[in-house]
């Protein structure tokens, strides 16, 4: 058997930063596509229909293949917990982002949308899920992350300052209906969608806190459980729809930019992002995951000026945004410390216990290594040896994307 090289340990150990740059490209995408349609008139309450229309259509086939097999019955509380889900992810949350995204920018949108790590901890606090510890470091941390996001999603919405200038920017003209206005014609318009883009990440906040309990029934099942929540959203969506869209030629949609959004969204935000951000969390971790989201306000930024003429502000896009990506770092290393404190309280996954001329020896194996050694063991007949597997479930996050 050959033993790996440099070369692939190093594409094997850059598969997740790989994954998660790509993810980061497919997110500042669909900012900047939906933005584009929702200037071009598309309705923000039709474009969520579509949206989970598109991601349940994709999800659901793999569900059914992949996780037939002992479904977890529908009782009513189960219910109950999928269709608040729903609630508070495609329609509460999806509604109220697109809604701020019209009326604010992608660059800015994203900056907001960093909030949500702190916002997550401030939920888990108030519900009595996470215990405030002033006197450890990561716990500080936390709190002090959470101030500072707090503080330059303030000082984004209150602030604007002075433009800063791009090198292309003399250099652009883009269409008028791909324009974004971000000089100012409508300050009160773009408090608005602050306070939008509040909700909508408060909402997400809340979806994560409260589905811990449906994945304790759907913890084998969660492709299911995904394409539950964006079906019975897709049809909340749609109620929602029918109260505030009352032209039927809002539901019009051909082969446009409003499509593209429509199936951009729900195909790659929605579908693809959640199973390859899932791959990198089981490896990884959650905190790795969340780490890069950084990046994709840095290229909405970057493609928001060349596609949609954005303008940036000093004090609305780059003192804000510094301010908030340092305390989401901040929460994440909290979180980080966190997680290791917990590591070493647990068991290790394979614990070797030999025996030899009378002494016990113990040491830590890897998973694969547990039968080869009992095998090599039991042919020298010198050594008895006993493993003991012990699987540590981690909880997964059921994520629609932004």
């Amino acid at each position: 058997m050959e033993k790996p090289t440099c070369f692939s340990n190093f594409l094997e150990n850059s598969k997740p930063y790989f994954a998660m740059i790509s993810l980061q490209f497919g997110y500042a995408g669909m900012n900047i596509i939906t933005k584009v349609s929702l200037n071009r008139g598309m309705s923000h309450y039709v474009l969520v229909v579509y949206r989970h229309a598109f991601a349940s259509a994709v999800i659901a086939p793999f569900a059914f293949f992949f996780e037939r097999k002992k479904q977890p019955k529908i009782t009513f509380p189960v219910f109950m917990q999928i269709f608040i889900l729903a609630l508070l992810g495609p329609v509460i949350d999806q509604n109220f982002y697109y809604a701020g995204l019209k009326f604010t920018s992608p660059t800015f949108s994203c900056a907001m949308s960093n909030m949500l790590p702190a916002m997550t901890f401030v939920m888990a606090v108030i519900c009595r899920m996470e215990k405030l510890d002033m006197k450890t470091v990561r716990c500080q941390a936390k709190v002090a992350g959470t101030v500072v996001t707090v503080a330059g999603a303030m000082l984004m919405t209150l602030y604007k300052g002075p433009i800063v200038q791009m090198l292309w920017s003399k250099y652009i003209h883009p269409k008028s209906s791909y324009v974004t206005d971000t000089t100012g014609t409508g300050d009160k318009h773009w408090f608005l969608g602050s306070v939008l883009l509040t909700v909508a990440t408060l909402a997400w906040a809340s979806l994560f806190i409260l589905q811990n309990k449906a994945l304790k029934t759907y913890k084998d099942h969660q492709l299911s459980l995904t394409s539950l929540v964006c079906f019975i959203g897709t049809l909340q969506a749609i109620a929602v729809t029918f109260v505030m869209e009352h032209k039927p030629s809002v539901w019009k949609i051909g082969f446009d930019m409003n499509l593209l959004a429509a199936a951009y969204a729900g195909i790659v935000t929605s579908s693809i992002s959640y199973y390859v951000q899932g791959l990198v969390m089981k490896k990884r971790g959650p905190v790795f995951a969340t780490a890069f989201s950084p990046l994709m306000m840095i290229i909405v930024a970057i493609m928001g000026s060349f596609i949609l003429a954005e303008k940036i502000f000093l004090g609305r896009y780059v003192l804000g945004a510094v301010l908030i990506v340092a305390g989401l770092y901040s929460v994440l290393w909290g979180k980080h410390k966190e997680g290791l404190e917990n590591r070493d309280d647990e068991i290790p996954e394979a614990i070797k216990g030999c025996h030899v001329n009378g002494t016990a020896l113990v040491s830590v194996m890897d998973g694969n290594d547990v039968e080869a050694n009992q095998l090599k063991n039991a042919e020298a007949n010198k050594l008895s040896s006993v493993a003991i597997c012990m699987p540590i479930s981690e909880l997964p996050v059921v994520k629609t994307g932004k």
